[in-house]
């Protein structure tokens, strides 16, 4: 079961969301919050699998939440559901840790898709913000190996640092140190703020 939490600042698009999730038997909505401190407090109380997080609210917005909800650790992922595009906004959402970036004009189907594939650890876009991030070609200097590319496109596909070293034949430990050094290249901090950077740099190709 995915327990999701919803957070907008508007009640008509919080019982939208809600009801384009209900009748699925592996997704549960179990709160909403209208900002992005409440956010912040219901992950706390609920510890919900994934937020679905809109990015412009009063009381917190959703980029400095999703920081927020990542720097509790509680394994719950960020997924922005949102109508803003522009690169700024992607780019502070991906940076803040956000495991995804949708926009409000998705079907019921692509939502639901979107869901499952962020609760198994994946990282997912809206097609339009993918070719935004695309545009954010490589920064000069900057270069993956061919085996921190390798990785990388493992930890895109959602494996775990055990499975992408079996994958690979290479101790666990030797997968984080690539993961290292690639966050070092890119100034990133966490796995899905690495992958959606290496993408809009062009070092990544999904």
């Amino acid at each position: 079961m995915i327990s999701i939490l919803i957070v907008d600042d508007h009640p008509v698009v919080r019982s939208g969301v809600r009801g384009m999730l209900s009748g699925e038997a592996d997704i549960a909505v179990t709160g909403e919050a209208a900002s992005g401190d409440e956010a912040v407090t219901a992950v706390q109380a609920l510890r919900p699998d994934l937020v679905l997080m809109d990015l412009r609210m009063p009381n917190g917005d959703g980029v400095t939440a999703t920081a927020r909800i990542g720097a509790l650790n509680l394994g719950t992922r960020v997924v922005v559901l949102t109508t803003h595009e522009t690169d700024a906004d992607i780019l502070r959402a991906v940076e803040a840790g956000a495991a995804g970036y949708l926009l409000k004009d998705a079907s019921r189907q692509e939502l639901l898709t979107a869901v499952r594939a962020a609760a198994k650890g994946e990282t997912v876009l809206a097609p339009s913000v993918a070719g935004r991030l695309w545009q954010h070609r490589t920064r000069p200097g900057i270069s993956l190996s061919a085996r921190e590319t390798e990785v990388l496109a493992l930890v895109a596909r959602g494996l775990s640092n055990a499975e992408i070293g079996a994958a690979l034949h290479v101790s666990e430990a030797t997968v984080k140190t690539h993961l290292l050094r690639t966050f070092t290249k890119l100034g990133v901090s966490d796995r899905t703020a690495a992958v959606t950077t290496a993408m809009a740099q062009g070092l990544l190709s999904l």
